[in-house]
């Protein structure tokens, strides 16, 4: 019943508008486009769409098909079947009505290819790149040469120019050979395979195959313009396409990263960033138009650099997501359905040629696909997976069937069944992808990269973006820099360096630019020499404040550092509290912060020191943050990292209550730690110290241990002076090692 009422309100409501859209577009005899109509044109496409989108969802399709079949039903294969004229009125074919949504639609796209290109990972597409090469190639040269023969036997009444059936097969071909990037890369996003390795295979191989589309289209097109092949044309998209690309991986790497900081920490207007972004995908999607390839692998490029900077990346992909979800992605592909008409299959000749062109187009592209991967060393599941993936058509195909309508070389009929031909393919992909991938197990090392990559998204180190190194020119603050460099340098994570107190004999001609800069860039090396994905390249900016230190620290606290580093020569005063130095740098930053305060050796060389690291846990979130920071710099020493569990006083009184559940427990934390270091191959030892005061016990495994480094993950006390609780007092004070202290960015009331 409750159904029944809502169907009732939906027809009701559509019905008034379109009365009133009617009436609006019988008052306008000056055949100006509307702003009204627009609205009501988008408010049907996301109402309707979105909501098959979700029906699709429920069913296993991605959403994207049920915004298609909005199209469809809101075009002329149902509803200007059904009632003409409300069609027309509501979709007018007047080029100033239509210019207006499908303006709205080609942006939105090149958005979605933005996003799509923020999501790419370069260090899996450089392993699978000569592959997905290869399957191009041959899931283009197949599906292309079944599309032209049967071009060469259509009747001649689906031609508009028998003459010119040569350039009319050649788009047939085209449009049957290459896969459709969007489409693709959002099927791949909703059914999260985008991190597998196949995913990122297909994702690739579509790529190349729209970008060589592309270039044959300009060929075609060439040809069909002039009758002859325009080389220049030809060559400039070609070579174009090849510098655009180099140019993007060299200059526009270094210069994307700059402008998206600089906007980040100058600019003071409300998404800034964004609107920098956008205009980097614009100019970069204005670069690809003007060298003769579409602009969707503009917006790609500048996704990919946008991706690649290593600050903001999370921050922007979920401002973005939720607009292009909602709005730009049901006009779009709502737009691609509208422009088929489905009313002339009716025709039992044209039917059975559409279920023979989907037929060929499939059975080609699957083919070639297979192929390739098969020529590629993959197995024949994972080239199974792969054709199934790369035989989505989509969006590509409307695009290519629109330019040869548009140009006169394929007729209404012969481009609606290219469009239906799409849809089906696209339709078939869900099922047939995700069945193949229930048959294709997780390597060992793709298991290992799924995992890590899910934990990551919940550690503290692999969500820092940028670091903040607040320290003087002592030897504390050189091995504090080392610290920095050695977690920046996994995931070359920018540094900034700012000097809030050199000492009296500074020379101020030098800044110490030359000696920190150094030692972060070193230690970033350091990781490079054990870490295969890291570079070792990070981006280091050395600040000299013209005032006051502590009004520097609260400037650079507004710019988003996710970790102050300090080193200060002196870390504690006279009276075993902090110096009050960084006390009042505690107080600027309310973020998370680690203090740095080197002892014995590390004191005579702060530099590529010998790294022995303690870290106590006790299952805390401030205890596991020290383990991550731990497991990260410990990767560039050939010792283990040991791991002590020590028992707070709420865990000794439970203990006493429960001690078979509580040593259960106890050996849980511990088991769980060395399982993320084994994540990233560091060898982890461990010790239970549970029946010890936590101070004692840290003390104790120090010695015990012959450590020279102590990682203590601690709590923010609220209070007037800065506090990390008793235990972390204790440790700094007593200590005769180096101590690292972790703190989280919230004060709490009481000590844990």
């Amino acid at each position: 019943m409750r159904w029944r009422i809502l169907q009732s309100l939906f027809w009701a409501g559509v019905a008034l508008l379109l009365t009133v859209t009617m009436a609006g577009a019988a008052g306008d005899k000056a055949g100006r486009p509307s702003e009204f109509l627009l609205l009501v044109q988008i408010s049907l496409l996301i109402a309707i769409g979105r909501g098959l989108g979700e029906l699709m969802q429920r069913i296993g399709q991605p959403s994207v098909i049920g915004e298609l079949l909005a199209g469809l039903l809101l075009g002329p294969s149902f509803f200007g079947w059904i009632w003409p004229e409300a069609q027309h009125a509501l979709f007018p074919p007047s080029p100033e009505q239509k210019a207006l949504l499908d303006g709205i639609a080609q942006f939105g796209i090149l958005l979605l290819l933005l996003l799509t290109g923020m999501e790419t990972d370069l260090k899996l597409v450089r392993k699978v790149g000569r592959a997905a090469a290869a399957i191009s190639v041959t899931g283009i040269v197949v599906p292309f040469i079944c599309g032209f023969a049967l071009g060469q036997f259509l009747p001649q009444s689906l031609l508009p120019h028998p003459e010119a059936r040569l350039v009319a097969s050649l788009f047939l071909g085209t449009a049957l050979s290459i896969s459709s990037v969007k489409i693709v890369a959002v099927v791949v996003r909703e059914m999260n395979f985008m991190r597998r390795d196949v995913g990122q295979i297909i994702v690739a191989t579509a790529i190349i195959d729209d970008t060589i589309g592309w270039i044959i289209i300009a060929m075609i097109f060439s040809l069909a313009s002039q009758g002859t092949l325009d080389v220049y044309s030809v060559g400039k998209a070609l070579l174009g396409t090849l510098a655009f690309v180099a140019i993007s991986f060299t200059i526009g790497r270094r210069l994307t990263f700059r402008l998206i900081r600089w906007a980040n920490d100058t600019l003071v207007s409300a998404a800034a960033v964004i609107s920098v972004i956008l205009l980097i995908m614009s100019v970069m999607a204005m670069i690809t138009h003007l060298i003769g390839v579409h602009t969707v692998l503009g917006a790609f490029m500048a996704g990919v650099l946008v991706g690649e900077s290593p600050i903001l990346t999370r921050q922007i992909d979920e401002r973005l997501r939720g607009l292009i979800s909602s709005l730009f992605m049901p006009v779009f592909f709502g737009l691609a359905g509208l422009s088929a008409d489905l009313t002339v299959l009716k025709d039992p000749n044209l039917l059975m040629l559409t279920a023979a062109l989907v037929l060929i187009a499939s059975i080609g592209k699957f083919g070639g696909a297979f192929a390739g991967g098969a020529l590629s060393g993959l197995t024949r599941r994972e080239s199974y997976a792969l054709a199934s993936g790369m035989n989505a058509r989509g969006s590509t195909e409307v695009i290519i069937a629109t330019i040869g309508l548009s140009m006169g070389m394929l007729s209404q009929n012969l481009f609606s069944m290219i469009v239906t031909m799409a849809i089906l393919t696209t339709m078939a992909m869900p099922p047939m992808l995700r069945a193949a991938l229930t048959q294709l197990p997780l390597k060992m090392g793709e298991k290992e990269r799924l995992e890590r990559e899910e934990f990551e998204q919940k550690g503290f180190v692999a969500n820092l973006e940028r670091l903040l190194l607040a320290a003087d020119e002592s030897a504390n603050a050189r091995f504090a820099s080392y610290i920095s460099g050695l977690l920046a340098g996994r995931r070359g994570l920018p540094i900034t360096v700012l000097h809030v107190a050199p000492p009296r004999d500074h020379d101020p001609k030098h800044d110490g630019k030359e000696t920190l800069e150094s030692i972060v860039k070193s230690a970033a090396c350091a990781i490079a020499e054990t870490d295969e994905d890291s570079s070792g390249q990070i981006d280091v900016v050395t600040r000299v404040p013209k005032g006051k230190p502590l009004e520097a620290i609260a400037e650079e606290a507004k710019k988003g550092f996710d970790l102050l580093v300090v080193g200060m020569d002196k870390t504690l005063d006279d009276k075993d509290g902090f110096d009050r130095k960084i006390e009042d740098i505690g107080a600027s930053f309310k973020g998370p912060m680690a203090i740095v305060a080197a002892r014995g050796a590390h004191l005579e060389q702060p530099v590529a020191p010998d790294l022995k690291i303690l870290v106590p846990v006790s299952g805390s979130a401030v205890s596991r943050r020290g383990a991550e920071i731990a497991i990260a710099l410990v990767r560039v020493s050939p010792d283990p990292l040991k791991v002590v569990y020590v028992s707070t006083t709420r865990d000794r009184g439970a203990r006493r209550g429960s001690a078979s559940l509580s040593l259960a427990r106890e050996e849980a934390i511990l088991k769980d730690i060395a399982a993320v270091g084994a994540r990233y191959n560091v060898d982890v030892s461990t010790a239970l110290r549970a029946n010890t005061a936590p101070e004692q016990a840290i003390l104790e495994e120090i010695r015990a241990s012959r450590a020279n480094l102590v990682v203590l993950g601690v709590d923010r006390i609220s209070g007037d002076r800065l506090n990390f609780g008793s235990v972390a007092h204790a440790v700094l004070s007593k200590s005769s090692v180096s101590v690292l202290l972790v703190a989280d960015g919230e004060a709490s009331k009481a000590e844990p």
